[in-house]
């Protein structure tokens, strides 16, 4: 399933605007299609007359080696098959959660994959469904499994039900289960090992810089664009190709920056993985801000990957030993807030409590960091400015990260901080709420829907005639400006980092146009 579009019966995408959401989308859905689109009644989710949940196969520590947890995987995928049960009893998807869904259908216009292939078991109620099939006995086929690899985690179903379902709790315990108890086909697990073998890893991030750099000085990548080749023979690669940024040369941030002026809070700040190896430019400006507003800034250059990838793609104790590396690297810097410049990082480490919970030694730990941490946007509205904004007269569209806006709920926050610089004007984007298709890595396993999606995204952007696209997060600028590119547009991008340090600086909309 992952890397193709999968064939559906529709006339083709909503246009852009567009808002219904299919036919009858209040409806009830009914029992019987695909499974079954009702979700199965309470006593049968909770094992009543069914299956039981089957025990968790053991699983690695954090000291684990990486043998161990290959064959811990295998042994769930083992009992998997012998049980015919598609979760087990280590963390499944919570039955009550699944109850909570009334069918309404307000989740069905803000899905990506719904708006795209009008597929009710491609929606956020339909994978519920699902979910609740699995737990009241179902097996995790490879058409399940399908279906929870097409969701992008954008979380925009949880901005928009009205009955507070926590969507986002179900697929990821849902996604955790998938990786341990289902093996997918060789190419998939290639690729996946390939991903996470690389990108939570910034020194390796890093050492593609030099590469990259001589593929484009030497002209090939102008020949590879020009001959289309490699969309045809290989669309994952393609798609990276199409991802990369222009590369920057910026000296790494020092350990620490001193405030200016008044010290008003120390700051721990994550430099991220793609962020510090392809955006440097914006930990740069993050410091720069950050220092001119009072705050002292603490950056250990032993900092890893703080485990989003890994917690948003089911792989649940990568992300926990992810974790428990950052907290041990801050907690004792005697820091005041940890600070997160990317939207999807922010959102996984304020769920740091719940994914160290369970283990004795480190839940208070990750408990009493998720409490420090803030997105750039809230941590500059809660102290309030002390830095002199300078006029920036230019127009900008304002993106929010899905990671930010959803799962955050972060939106009022950096557009408070735009409109609190001179003469700058704000101009908003149509379908806001549609994830842009970069979704972590969702668009390199998925290329052709997130084409999709990021032209639907790049026309919406450019409809809006403004000089600037500002948004925050490293993926929905690579994502946005392929398709801006692909569209045949013209804007500039930026972070929300680049506006405000070049109003703090005094460096005129040429900084950011340029």
């Amino acid at each position: 399933m992952s890397g193709t579009t999968p064939d559906r019966d529709h006339s083709g995408p909503i246009p852009v605007g567009a808002t219904t959401s299919g036919p009858d989308a209040s409806a009830p859905i009914p029992v019987g299609a695909t499974h079954g689109t009702g979700t199965p009644p309470t006593e049968a989710l909770h094992g009543a007359g069914g299956p039981a949940i089957t025990p968790p196969a053991s699983t690695a520590t954090a000291g684990s080696t990486a043998s161990a947890t290959s064959t811990a995987s295998a042994t769930d995928v083992l009992r998997a098959a012998e049980d015919g049960t598609a979760f087990d009893a280590d963390h499944p998807p919570s039955a009550d959660l699944v109850s909570d869904c009334v069918h309404c259908g307000f989740c069905l216009t803000t899905c990506p994959t719904y708006v795209l292939w009008g597929e009710e078991m491609d929606s956020p109620r339909g994978r519920i469904h699902l979910i609740g099939q699995g737990l009241s006995g179902e097996p995790l086929s490879d058409s399940m499994v399908g279906h929870f690899d097409n969701c992008l985690g954008c979380m925009a179903c949880v901005t928009a039900c009205p009955s507070g379902v926590r969507y986002d709790r179900l697929i990821e315990d849902t996604r955790a289960q998938v990786e341990r108890r289902h093996r997918r086909g060789a190419r998939d697990r290639a690729l996946r090992a390939a991903i996470f073998a690389l990108f939570p890893y910034p020194r390796r991030l890093r050492l593609l810089r030099g590469p990259l750099r001589a593929y484009r000085m030497i002209g090939l990548k102008r020949l590879v664009e020009r001959t289309g080749l490699l969309q045809r023979l290989a669309p994952t690669l393609a798609t990276l190709d199409s991802l990369a940024p222009p590369l920057r040369s910026v000296p790494r941030p020092p350990a620490r920056v001193r405030a200016r002026g008044e010290r008003r809070a120390v700051v721990g700040m994550l430099t991220g993985c793609v962020q510090s190896a392809f955006f440097p430019d914006v930990n740069a400006a993050t410091v720069r801000i950050l220092a001119a507003e009072g705050c002292e800034v603490l950056i250990p250059p032993s900092q890893g990957c703080c485990g989003a990838l890994s917690v948003h793609n089911g792989r649940r104790a990568e992300a926990q030993r992810f974790a428990r590396r950052l907290i041990d690297t801050f907690e004792r810097t005697g820091m005041d807030y940890f600070v997160v410049n990317a939207a999807g990082c922010g959102s996984s480490l304020k769920e740091y409590g719940d994914l160290l919970a369970d283990d004795p030694a480190w839940a208070a730990k990750a408990a009493a960091f998720t409490a420090k941490v803030r997105d750039l946007s809230e941590l500059l509205v809660e102290l309030g400015p002390v830095a002199r904004r300078h006029p920036l007269p230019m127009s900008v569209a304002y993106h929010d990260a899905c990671h930010l806006g959803h799962a955050q709920g972060v939106r009022a926050q950096p557009r408070a901080l735009l409109r609190g610089i001179p003469d700058l004007e704000v101009r908003p984007i149509a379908e806001a709420e549609i994830c842009c298709g970069s979704a972590g890595v969702w668009n390199v396993l998925n290329p052709e829907p997130a084409t999709e999606l990021g032209d639907r995204k790049a026309h919406a952007v450019l409809a809006t005639s403004a000089e600037l696209l500002v948004t925050a997060n490293p993926g929905c600028l690579m994502q946005v400006a392929a398709g801006v590119r692909r569209q045949g547009g013209t804007i500039a991008l930026a972070h929300t980092a680049h506006v405000l340090d070049a109003s703090i600086r005094n460096l005129g909309p040429d900084a950011l146009l340029s």
